[in-house]
């Protein structure tokens, strides 16, 4: 039972690693005022470009910082679209969905099926792995896993207590005001996109050559709108995107527990989404002010509109 238990956990950070990445990616995208829908057409991508550079050069560090950089490149287009040309944000972010999908399953198409020779090694803490039950489930993780954490403890320290923090969410919450102080309001809005962008990229990356080793067309499977419906979930707010993504990553495991049992196969695919769907009815209830929400979010600014 115990050893059952151990393994489950273990799995669920497993699971919940490309949730906590993404998540805080959109996090600090939409503290700067810009709500990217895109994000699961960018997880798509990195997915497919850390796997096909992984699997040509044999490097899969260079699989993910190419991942990366592709994920911020596409990022671009809604930022441009958003920012630069002031359309609707919920449009632009679902084209970007759409070109990311399509893109990644043309780009992957000669690659299904086939395994990854070079994998992505897991990292043995010394010491601390041989801490009894934690010590598998936290200490003897994929880097990604260790990646997430501190990049969700590092956007949390930044939009906090950084200066640049402060104007990030500044500009997500009045941007003339934040013009007016001499603040580059574009700039900061690009900039944020671009991280969020990298963030999902790398989560893609995640689930290509460390969670399944291999690539299949839609092998994000709706992680990147789940990663939408976290940021809320966690008020916008990167510390608590880490527990919040790994408690869905549970979610995404119980559901192989549960197969045994004989139920279908279909219902227990559904819970990842009937789960988020419940969280957010459960938020919609709450407070407007208590949530946390930029309120600048999703509205397009001009500068020097008065």
């Amino acid at each position: 039972m115990e050893d059952m238990i151990v393994s489950t956990l273990e799995r669920a950070m497993v699971a919940g690693t490309p949730l906590l990445l993404a998540t805080t990616g959109e996090v600090v995208c939409e503290r700067s005022g810009i709500l990217n829908l895109g994000v699961e057409g960018v997880m798509a991508m990195g997915a497919v470009v850390a796997f096909i550079v992984t699997m040509t050069t044999g490097n899969p560090w260079l699989g993910v910082l190419c991942a990366v950089g592709v994920g911020m490149a596409i990022s671009i287009l809604h930022a441009f679209t958003a920012i630069s040309l002031q359309a609707n944000q919920v449009v632009s972010g679902l084209a970007l969905t759409m070109l990311g999908l399509g893109i990644s399953g043309m780009m992957g198409k000669p690659y299904v099926g086939k395994p990854l020779l070079v994998k992505m090694e897991d990292l043995t803490l010394p010491f601390l792995s041989d801490i009894p039950y934690l010590g598998k489930i936290l200490f003897a993780q994929s880097p990604f896993f260790y990646l997430a954490i501190l990049l969700a403890l590092a956007a949390w320290f930044l939009l906090e207590k950084t200066r640049l923090g402060i104007q990030i969410r500044s500009t997500g919450e009045n941007p003339k005001a934040t013009e007016t102080q001499g603040i580059p309001v574009a700039r900061i809005k690009y900039l944020c996109v671009l991280i969020g962008g990298g963030f999902s990229a790398l989560a893609g990356a995640h689930l290509s050559i460390s969670y399944s080793k291999s690539w299949i067309e839609g092998m994000t499977a709706g992680r990147g709108w789940i990663a939408i419906a976290l940021t809320i979930f966690a008020l916008w707010n990167p510390g608590r995107a880490i527990g919040a993504a790994f408690l869905f990553g549970f979610v995404f495991v119980v559901q192989y527990l549960l197969q045994p049992l004989g139920i279908s196969p279909n219902f227990l695919s559904m819970l990842p989404y009937v789960a988020t769907l419940i969280i957010l009815l459960f938020i919609s209830f709450k407070d407007p002010r208590r949530l946390n929400a930029p309120a600048m979010l999703g509205e397009p600014y001009k500068r020097g509109e008065r």
